[in-house]
């Protein structure tokens, strides 16, 4: 069921404390951590702690929730002192999604030349 934590979801492992994480910032609904393969020299992700398999679902299913993420990528790119930086939202494996809770990449820190990938 959309929201509820999934018991093999690496994410709401994460968000329940299970599986250890460099925690950056917390609000009462999302929860930003490190990513362990950054590709940048910051790459921090931002997921809502309520489970939605990718952005499009989180989009549907919880507009509020999304736009805390979103919101909450200002707030890292802010505590993090990134003049610039990039949000990335991947949905679907074809487009790089690995992991199925909705998350967002903040990527910064050094230069971010378009098109990507």
């Amino acid at each position: 069921m959309a929201g509820e934590p999934q018991d093999d979801c690496l994410f709401c492992k994460i968000v329940a404390g299970h599986v250890p994480a460099t925690i950056v910032r917390e609000t009462e609904t999302t929860l930003a951590f490190r990513d362990i393969n950054p590709q940048a020299p910051t790459h921090i992700l931002v997921i809502p702690k309520a489970h939605h398999v990718d952005a499009a679902a989180l989009a549907a299913e919880a507009p509020q929730l999304a736009a805390d993420v979103l919101r909450e990528t200002q707030a890292v790119a802010d505590h993090e002192k990134l003049d610039s930086y990039r949000t990335v939202l991947n949905t679907g494996s074809g487009a790089g999604q690995t992991v199925w809770h909705a998350h967002a990449h903040v990527l910064g820190g050094r230069g971010l030349h378009w098109p990507p990938g």
